[in-house]
């Protein structure tokens, strides 16, 4: 079916466009040439016309390990057209073939995959300090050469490597330096980005990014625990702006534990957006603190970033970063006609962090409509209320519990 959007405002960061502009679904594919009569005609008149979302940080393995969630519902029913799985399989055990033929192969939603460089993934891992141990306990999980192996075997699906950085998953924190050393070579022998969570660490911010090249991300950029990105003072780590200077992208990764509210706006206050903006979408946090990428990219439009960036930030930036740039990110003449169509819209409405913390929020990002390789998908509206008062409990209870040290800059946070 073929499809015009009119009178809508075009955001295309890759090609620097922003301006109003028709746009065609043709043969499921993008076109600027009006030459043929639609099947159907789409005002788009005061709303954002975008490149499909592109969530760069999900865990999709649903039923297969504690976090994974149902993508389709919670990606392209928000307005998201692809999504990167961030490690939920490893190569032991089938579980990076199961997540091909029984999540990404199942769903309408494009996904694919950081291999975790743990065999077996996170299929017995939760959130990481959640008491139940993790997937770097043993480093006779780290295998290098089976890494480098599955990347080979499934490079159309397989776009990088993701290791997870904390000392309650890591045997109290003795296996983190190696298993960083092993994901990092394994990640430059592949040629393939290696993405990087580190939080409530044994090694130092400075270690952990000396280890990063160029195109690598550093995800939960904005944790409000150890680890921070900010020091003693409450500015950010030289290690952390050299860092970006070489190419390392910082990616957000909100995730249940991993966004404070003030760490974000000190950060941002000191010139450090976000290169990617990603949600961390679980099991745990789909009802709050994340709920969605839509809402996470509000978070940050209420913290000051612009709409360009924003858009820039789920759309053209993830696509080049795990080499999906021919392929998505763009509203180039010819490409797959994925496009999400959003309202910016005055609201009166609060937002939780990862902390429990409240802010009111004034504007936001709606997804109204959303097209995937040229096919119209219904979006449904999130179903939960902003905020979620069980979730900030449950947020404040888990720190509690969890008893972590606070982040290097807590104090000087205003």
């Amino acid at each position: 079916m073929d499809v015009l959007i009119r009178n809508g405002r075009i955001i295309d960061p890759a090609n620097g466009v922003d301006q109003a502009l028709d746009i065609w679904v043709k043969n499921g594919r993008i076109s600027y040439e009006n030459n043929v009569n639609p099947d159907e005609i789409i005002d788009a008149n005061g709303l954002l016309v975008c490149p499909g979302l592109i969530d760069a940080h999900i865990h999709a393995y649903q039923f297969s390990t504690p976090l994974g969630i149902d993508i389709d519902r919670y990606c392209l029913a928000r307005g998201v057209t692809c999504a990167l799985d961030a490690g939920s399989a490893g190569v032991g055990a089938g579980t990076l073939k199961g997540l091909e033929k029984y999540v990404k192969d199942a769903c309408k939603t494009r996904l694919f995959a950081l291999v975790h460089i743990a065999a077996h993934g996170l299929a017995s891992s939760g959130c990481a300090g959640d008491g139940e141990g993790g997937e770097l306990d043993s480093l006779n999980q780290v295998d290098e050469s089976r890494c480098l192996k599955a990347i080979h075997e499934n490079q159309e699906f397989v776009k990088g490597i993701k290791v997870r950085l904390a000392t309650a998953i890591s045997n109290g924190g003795l296996n983190e330096q190696e298993a960083l050393r092993r994901a990092s070579r394994a990640a430059e022998r592949a040629r393939a980005p290696l993405m990087v969570h580190h939080a409530c660490s044994s090694i130092s911010k400075a270690d952990v990014l000396n280890y990063l090249r160029k195109g690598d991300l550093h995800t939960h950029t904005y944790n409000p625990h150890a680890s921070s990105v900010l020091g003693a003072d409450g500015r950010l780590l030289p290690a952390v702006r050299e860092a970006r200077k070489r190419g390392v992208l910082f990616d957000v990764g909100h995730g249940m534990g991993s966004f404070g509210w003030r760490v974000a706006e000190q950060c941002i206050r000191h010139g450090f957006e976000p290169d990617i903006i990603s949600t961390d979408l679980h099991a745990e946090n789909v009802r709050g603190p994340v709920y969605d990428l839509a809402t996470v990219m509000t978070k940050f439009l209420n913290l000051g970033m612009t709409v360009n960036n924003i858009i820039k930030a789920v759309t053209w930036t993830p696509a080049q970063s795990i080499g999906l740039s021919k392929l998505l990110g763009c509203l180039s003449e010819g490409r797959p006609a994925d496009i999400t169509i959003l309202k910016l819209e005055n609201c009166d409405i609060e937002l939780e962090d990862s902390l429990g913390e409240v802010r009111r929020i004034t504007k936001r990002f709606r997804p109204v409509k959303v097209f995937l390789g040229g096919i119209e998908y219904p979006i449904v509206e999130n179903d939960g209320q902003w905020p979620n008062p069980l979730s900030a409990a449950r947020l404040k209870e888990a720190i509690k519990k969890m008893n972590l040290p606070k982040g290097e800059g807590d104090d000087q946070l205003v």
